[in-house]
């Protein structure tokens, strides 16, 4: 299995012969809205998609969605939605964000409410928790996803989350080879977190024996933990050997 990190949330898996695509935001550099408005006058993306993207593009049959409803464009946008139905990209979705997808002409295939298959293996959601307090209402929550295939290691897409006491269990009962975890700690201008918070980063290491591949950095401006930053917390915890930190544009291979 491969896994090319592209930008945020957005990334590309690789296993056998297939190429699934991963929450896409397709936008070019500064396209889309403000997340933050105080002293900010940075339209996202910050950055341009990369050329890895584009060198993979033309072999993409697959999408994957965690969430896309109330305006969650880092996940799914108008560029992102175009690509999906030009290039006729069957796109695994939730019951939940089905009836959107499909008014929006993209060709989708709804998964099972907790367990379907996936490929020659299985694919499980897991509920995510976008944030706490009175943010809670107007987000869209989505879901994780834990991907089980035939001779490949395990992966949990953690998707749009805090850590939650259902995650934690099911992190404890599961154990993953490799959790891909939102690390850009995610915040309005008012409010609590939208994603992993420090305390939250650190707690997640405590509870999985796997690697843990960190995203959602550097490409919208209301992530509050860059790549450097990151890096700084977990040497001093001394955990560096426990994440990996990929760039834009980079391919792990992910062994079991």
């Amino acid at each position: 299995m491969k896994i090319t990190q592209i930008r945020n949330a957005t990334l590309i898996i690789e296993v056998t012969d297939k190429y699934i695509l991963l929450d896409p935001m397709l936008a070019k550099k500064s396209a889309l809205p403000r997340l933050r408005y105080y002293k900010n006058q940075q339209r996202n993306p910050l950055v341009e998609l990369p050329n890895a993207f584009h060198q993979l593009e033309n072999k993409i049959e697959y999408a994957l969605i965690t969430h896309c409803q109330k305006g969650h464009f880092d996940h799914l946008d108008l560029a992102g939605e175009r690509w999906l139905r030009k290039n006729k990209v069957t796109t695994f979705c939730t019951k939940h964000d089905s009836l959107y997808l499909n008014k929006k002409g993209i060709n989708i295939e709804v998964l099972k409410e907790k367990c379907s298959p996936f490929f020659n293996g299985t694919i499980e959601q897991v509920t995510a928790k976008h944030t706490t307090g009175w943010l809670t209402p107007f987000m869209e929550h989505g879901v994780g996803y834990f991907i089980k295939l035939e001779d490949e290691p395990t992966i949990y897409l953690m998707g749009d989350t805090i850590l939650t006491d259902e995650i934690r269990e099911f992190i404890k009962q599961n154990q993953p080879n490799y959790i891909v975890a939102p690390t850009g700690k995610a915040q309005l201008d008012i409010g609590a977190p939208l994603l992993l918070s420090e305390k939250d980063i650190i707690e997640l290491a405590s509870l999985s024996t796997g690697i843990i591949i960190a995203n959602h950095m550097e490409a919208l401006d209301h992530c509050r933990i860059n790549r450097t930053g990151l890096n700084t917390l977990l040497s001093q915890h001394n955990l560096l050997t426990r994440f990996i930190i990929p760039n834009d544009g980079e391919t792990l291979v992910l062994n079991e």
